[in-house]
């Protein structure tokens, strides 16, 4: 009898798991296909079609100095198996500028002056209720910081996630130069919003599993999703410390 009751308890908590991850999800969300073209990393297969350009970082920009800082991660991931791989977004001092370990959903358009434009957001509809995933952060001091944000010097360096549906007429462009950033509390095409604020250091050798709840401010249909991840939360502005590391695995959405 126990045994039975045993059985049906596994199958319904199964089935449960089951109905909550199902809905549409992205592309590559698990971080397992990667291509490279000479030294820069690009989290998608090689030749991807265009449902696969959902990942982006900040790599070509960073390819002036011979240098990918967001990466494959092989050996360190969440869930082992044949293929699995994790990201691992490095935030570097690269002289010239500082630069955030990062990954979004867009693309990386171009660079401009010491800064670049990316394109933010990839077309959804969906609602979830949360994004799941696991991080591993390790922070480093501080040693870079631009206005509005140079009393962090000195400080420790913070990572977040955070996600934004909305319903724009096209996807935003970001351009650091300008501080040309999402406004996430003002922006009224925002429909559902959840940011995680990374902060300490991870245990060694261990990933933290993660739910970002996303809270709805309209009943409207979203157009689109943004996902972005950062070693270096105040990186857009060119503040954050030298060899912070945050890896991210596994992530979905939760329905």
């Amino acid at each position: 009898m126990h045994k039975l009751l045993s059985i049906f308890l596994t199958l319904a908590l199964f089935q449960c798991l089951s109905f909550a991850q199902a809905g549409p999800q992205l592309y590559n969300m698990s971080f397992d296909e990667w291509s490279k073209d000479g030294s820069t990393w690009y989290p998608r297969p090689d030749k991807a079609t265009p449902s696969q350009r959902v990942w982006d970082t900040g790599n070509k920009g960073t390819k002036i100095v011979g240098k990918s800082i967001t990466v494959p991660e092989e050996e360190f991931v969440a869930v082992k198996g044949p293929g699995k791989k994790a990201a691992k977004l490095m935030s570097q001092d690269l002289k010239i500028s500082f630069a955030p370990g990062g990954l979004y959903t867009g693309d990386f358009l171009r660079l401009v002056g010491m800064g670049a434009e990316l394109s933010w957001g990839i077309p959804f509809t969906a609602r979830p209720k949360s994004l799941h995933g696991y991080y591993h952060y390790t922070p480093k001091v501080i040693s870079s910081a631009r206005a509005p944000y140079k009393d962090k010097k000195g400080q420790m360096d913070n990572g977040r996630i955070y996600v934004i549906l909305a319903d724009w007429d096209g996807k935003f462009i970001t351009k650091t130069t300008t501080s040309t950033f999402i406004d996430e509390m003002g922006d009224e095409h925002i429909i559902g919003y959840g940011s995680l604020p990374i902060t300490g250091a991870s245990p060694e050798g261990k990933y933290e599993e993660f739910n970002l709840e996303i809270e709805y401010r309209s009943d409207r249909t979203p157009k689109y999703v943004v996902i972005v991840c950062s070693a270096s939360r105040w990186g857009d502005y060119f503040t954050g410390g030298d060899g912070s590391v945050l890896y991210l695995d596994e992530f979905s959405f939760v329905y």
